[in-house]
């Protein structure tokens, strides 16, 4: 597994314990370091992801929901709801990832930790949400300023 999608397996994992548990985000991270040997700069991007969706969920979920109709968050597996939330972070807010990368990523996060079917269901949500990139990126904006 390349290094960077190892580290958005750990924000990945670390997402879905908070979304079973709540447990507090530092004590979720600093578990899943111990177990893994990453240079700091992983690590930090690990912590990137986590600390950048976990303030967004509910925006982040609206946005998935709204063009994914067909599919009722509450109803999504917890993995693939947070596959989704960490891509569209990345190339939607962070804007630190290309597109392309970030929905190749999310695939292989599908592939590695998803049902059979969340690559094609991951693959499907991410290009809607690539149509709408512009006004998608505009509400994120449009959020910033009025903050």
């Amino acid at each position: 597994m390349k290094s960077r999608t190892k580290a958005r397996g750990i924000a990945l994992q670390v997402l879905y314990e908070y979304d079973l548990t709540s447990h507090p985000l530092g004590v979720s991270l600093e578990a899943r370091f111990v177990d893994e040997t990453m240079d700091e700069q992983l690590l930090e991007f690990s912590r990137q992801i986590v600390t950048g969706v976990v303030p967004l969920i509910p925006t982040l979920d609206n946005i998935i929901a709204a063009h994914a109709p067909e599919w009722p968050l509450d109803q999504v597996a917890i993995i693939d709801r947070n596959i989704l939330r960490i891509a569209l972070w990345e190339f939607a807010v962070s804007k630190m990832t290309p597109v392309k990368v970030a929905i190749n990523e999310a695939i292989e996060l599908a592939k590695i930790y998803g049902s059979d079917s969340s690559s094609r269901f991951v693959n499907g949500v991410l290009g809607s949400l690539v149509d709408h990139l512009a006004e998608i990126q505009n509400r994120f904006a449009d959020n910033q300023t009025s903050s």
